[in-house]
């Protein structure tokens, strides 16, 4: 700017770029009317100059784009909102203009109406079609003369249209009945207002809703009643319910906002039913938004009209610029946890279009301006040259103005997305807040007393009573997981603590090394044990520092106890101590030599409840978030080094002095003497293996003298050794750990049965690991039993329709468990019974199992084809099969109880009886037809199997 006045309009531009929030605020408006009425005034003498040797001429205008637009109804507010965001977007397209017609749901007269726009010459047509089949035919002879067609909020039956705009309908109804169901806890009854009969919206979102409650047994859509989609129809509709039904009525769904205001006012007018809840559809901002709003309405369906869309479409085509054929628009519920940002969102964009239609509007003004000035000058003149300079300074113009429309058009964009991240990120932000209330509320300090009272008898029994090894062992484990439910109890209420604010520093000067030699004392023996070097390093004997010794304890144990848990035998774990002169700190590091974490897992090492693939068999993920919140109390940091199999180093720095404390934070007199029992057991009885030593007296058999076979799959190393140690004594007990570990184990084993938990460490579950094995022929027949801690419906559900067997919760019954791995075995056993009575065709096609049965049909299908070869293989059996001779073996005995020769002769038996029955052949031809190396062997053989020789069974 010189002297007040802008240099060129650009640089106004360039200002309006810098202002707050989207749009060109409307001092700049003024500010560039200005500019041009003053560059105006500049050139006026030199045009008049110019009039006495040129004509006049005008400038020549673009040609406007003509859209014409056929409504299938105007009256109702959203197609006026449609109508409005038309409006909205056309004002960023001065040269395109509009041609609107309502058809006032008449189809007749919806198509008259188009050949009424497209004989005015229409460049592309917008259509709503009133009825999907009458319009068919208009719209295609539209799209194949060449004008492009866009079909808004309800398509035609035909494919032929250039584009389509508008939401899906079913997902609506789908997600108005999530959230129904989610409202009503699962249990309540609904009253459906819906749309016009026969519309394709009121079918769709029907199905929509009754698809999204389906699922929950407990809720019942008791009525449903048509509406029309008008307000003054619902009195009439829901008279059709009974007082009854409308009593029991819970909530009412309609199908538009309209019909639940009208809902809620006949009902409000009975005053029997004051605790019924109303939902809708469409969520306009001057209706359903301000419905919500006044909780007259308990939520509302996001229904866009795609309005806006429907221009943007149109233009991308007449400029030919890419577009998407179908444009399914996005939906939300509306609710009290969102609809303040919602109301917000929708005022400041009502705001922002007013004044963008405000600056359009003065834009406009001075266009008009220009043009009489323009006129003045052309009539004056005339001249030829007067004209090519105000052509120039036309074009400029529109090119400027251009350059602020496309700045708006980004700006709008970017409103666009702002609301659509709005909308996720309340979204997450209310799952996030429901989910940690429900958390704390479940856990509350009333834990710690029936633990202890657990706890105490438990170790004063351990101390006095004398138990043989098993059942000391069986104590052991308790008294390990009590303690180990403590420590979380403990973690969980100093995290609430902090949360609270209720947790405060108590710092006293201390003497840091000889207070982490205290705490090292009871990892001493287990170092020992396995062969650690477990030490202090340190440069200074005395290191005095300001600390809360009951808050560092907890976290120099949960480094320690980390540390071990990691660290192999004959491994290293280091303490260092050392003070930062230069930065008046000190320097705590606990390195070991132990597994160490990959380098996603040591960015979130710190994160609440974050396990990674090797710690969460270990803990909840609780103690280095807390060990972090304990240090940030002291002013400190904490940070973790760690690299895959090569160790870990923890780094915790601490202030030296009292500068960084307040004076609340430090006691005054001297600390009552601190005991870290409870921080030792707890940390220490977790270290502890517990082995569970069966009682094996002598394993009990099955059939042919075979050991039955089981194979456990549990990270858990306490509870695999307890089952494993209940199975022993009557079952081969195979381990793993994993799923990639538990499925080479059952194919290289065929175990007679499964035990998997659900959670396992990796990126297969116990789902997976089931779904693998019941679709693979080798290991299909194998039963699996579930166990594991997810108890809801639809987990148990999830577990069914993975083919498990049986689907056990923790915690459970030892002697269930027991029971059930029995019962199944027992099932089995007479399902292989049911198998071989002589393998009938009929019983074959009983079997339940899909992979079984083809197994089955397949085997005995090439022994039958091979009965007369007598040179036929076991090896050749296998190669036509597709398994290995060991696969063969186990899965033929576990289907059929039979040994795989056994079989072969017997079905070539009951073939050669078969034969011998219809006196058909010789003895002698029988022999060779099924076979037998020779009549005198065939002889033998049936004789000994049967009783009796073929001659004598065939006279019979």
């Amino acid at each position: 700017m010189e002297n007040g006045e802008w240099k060129r309009p650009t640089d106004l531009f360039n200002k309006t770029n810098n202002y707050p929030e989207t749009c060109m605020h409307l001092c700049a408006v003024k500010e560039l009317i200005a500019y041009y009425n003053n560059r105006m005034k500049n050139i006026i003498p030199i045009l008049t100059c110019l009039l006495l040797l040129t004509g006049c001429a005008r400038d020549k205008e673009k040609r406007p784009i003509t859209i014409g637009f056929s409504q299938c109804v105007g009256s109702d507010k959203w197609r006026q909102s449609m109508l409005d965001g038309i409006h909205r977007e056309l004002s960023f397209y001065p040269n395109a203009k509009l041609i609107y017609k309502d058809a006032d749901n008449s189809s007749e007269k919806q198509i008259e109406q188009i050949k009424e726009l497209t004989a005015e010459g229409i460049d592309i047509l917008i259509v709503s079609p009133n009825e999907a089949k009458p319009l068919n035919t208009i719209v295609e002879d539209i799209y194949n003369k060449g004008t492009p067609v866009i079909v808004i909020d309800r398509k035609t039956s035909s494919s032929l249209y250039t584009a389509y705009i508008g939401a899906d309908n079913y997902e609506i109804g789908k997600r108005a009945g999530e959230y129904t169901a989610n409202l009503l806890q699962g249990k309540g009854n609904i009253i459906e207002v819906m749309g016009l009969p026969g519309s394709t919206p009121a079918i769709e979102r029907a199905r929509g809703f009754y698809d999204g409650v389906k699922a929950h047994k407990d809720i019942h859509i008791i009525a449903e009643v048509y509406g029309n989609w008008r307000i003054e129809k619902v009195e009439e509709a829901l008279n059709q319910v009974s007082p009854e039904l409308q009593q029991k009525a819970n909530l009412v769904f309609a199908h538009n906002d309209m019909m639940a205001l009208g809902s809620y006012e006949y009902f409000k007018r009975k005053g029997d039913n004051n605790n019924l809840m109303f939902i809708g559809v469409d969520g306009l901002p001057n209706t359903g938004l301000q419905l919500v709003s006044n909780k007259i309405l308990t939520a509302t369906a996001l229904y866009p009209t795609g309005g806006e869309e429907a221009i943007r479409t149109a233009m991308a085509v007449l400029n030919q610029q890419p577009f998407q054929k179908d444009n399914v628009l996005q939906t939300v519920i509306i609710d009290s946890t969102n609809i303040t940002l919602m109301k917000l969102q929708a005022d400041k964009i009502s705001s922002q279009q007013a004044d963008i239609e405000r600056q359009q509007q003065m834009i406009d003004e001075q266009r008009k301006i220009y043009r009489n000035q323009s006129t003045v000058l052309f009539v004056i003149a005339g001249s030829l040259v007067i004209a090519l300079i105000l052509g120039g300074v036309a074009f400029y113009y529109l090119r400027e103005n251009k350059k602020i429309t496309r700045s708006l058009e980004q700006k709008n964009k970017a409103i666009t997305e702002q609301q659509q991240q709005i909308i996720e990120m309340s979204e997450k932000a209310r799952a996030a807040h429901e989910a940690k209330v429900k958390f704390f509320t479940n856990i509350s300090h009333e834990f710690r007393t029936p633990l202890t009272l657990i706890l105490a008898p438990l170790e004063d029994i351990l101390h006095n009573g004398k138990f043989s090894f098993t059942i000391q062992q069986h104590l052991k484990l308790v008294q390990k997981n009590v303690i180990r439910l403590l420590r979380l109890v403990n973690q969980l209420m100093d995290f609430r603590k902090i949360e609270l604010d209720k947790l405060k520093l108590r710092a006293t000067e201390n003497n840091l090394n000889d207070f982490i030699t205290e705490i090292m004392e009871p990892f001493n023996w287990l170092a020992h044990k396995r062969n650690i070097d477990f030490r202090l390093i340190s440069r200074e004997k005395n290191i005095m520092l300001w600390f809360d010794a009951n808050m560092m304890d907890k976290v120099i144990f949960n480094l320690l106890s980390n540390a071990f848990k990691f660290t192999a035998d004959n491994g290293y774990i280091h303490i260092t101590t050392e003070k930062n002169t230069a930065g008046n700190t000190v320097i705590i590091k606990v390195e070991d030599n132990g597994s160490g974490m990959l380098p996603d897992a040591a960015d979130h090492a710190f994160e609440l409840f974050y396990q990674n693939e090797i710690t969460s068999q270990h803990g909840a993920g609780l103690g280095l978030s807390l060990s972090k919140e304990l240090i940030n109390l002291h002013k400190g940091t904490i940070k973790v080094n760690s690299e895959k199999w090569k160790g870990t180093c923890f780094e915790i720095t601490l202030h030296s002095g009292t500068g960084h404390l307040a004076k609340e934070e430090m006691l005054t007199g001297k600390e009552t003497e601190h005991h870290a029992y409870q921080d030792e057991k707890i940390f220490i009885t977790e270290l502890q293996q517990t082995q569970i030593q069966p009682d094996i007296s002598s394993l009990a058999t099955f059939g042919n003298g075979t050991t039955r076979s089981v194979l456990i799959v549990e990270d858990n190393t306490d509870l695999k050794n307890f089952i494993q140690g209940k199975l022993q004594p009557e079952y081969e007990v195979f381990t793993a750990e994993n799923a990639t570990t538990a499925l080479q184990q059952a194919f290289d084993n065929i175990p007679d049965i499964v035990i998997c938990d659900i959670v396992l460490p990796g990126k297969e579950d116990g789902m997976a690991v089931t779904n693998t094995l019941k679709n693979d022929m080798r290991t299909s027949h194998i039963p699996v039993i579930l166990l594991t801690a997810k108890t809801t419906i639809e987990q148990q559900i999830e577990g069914m329709k993975n083919m498990a067997d049986a689907y056990i919760v923790k915690p459970f019954n030892i002697d269930f468990l027991l029971e059930t791995i029995k019962s199944v075995m027992r099932n089995r056993e007479l399902l292989r019974e049911h198998y071989t009575s002589e393998l009938s065709v009929e019983t074959k096609n009983q079997a339940p199992k899909k992979l079984d049965r083809k197994f089955i049909n397949e085997f005995t299908a090439i022994i039958e084809n091979n009965i007369a070869n007598e040179n036929f293989t076991i090896d050749e059996l296998c190669s036509n099969m597709g398994i290995s001779r060991v696969q063969l073996y186990r899965k033929v005995k576990a289907l059929l109880g039979y040994n795989v020769n056994d079989y072969i002769l017997n079905a070539r038996l009951q073939k050669a009886k078969h034969y011998l029955s219809q006196g058909e052949y010789s003895v002698s031809e029988v022999a060779y037809k099924t076979g037998f190396s020779s009549p005198a062997y065939f002889s033998t053989v049936f004789k000994s199997k049967c009783g009796v020789t073929p001659r004598e069974f065939k006279e019979k």
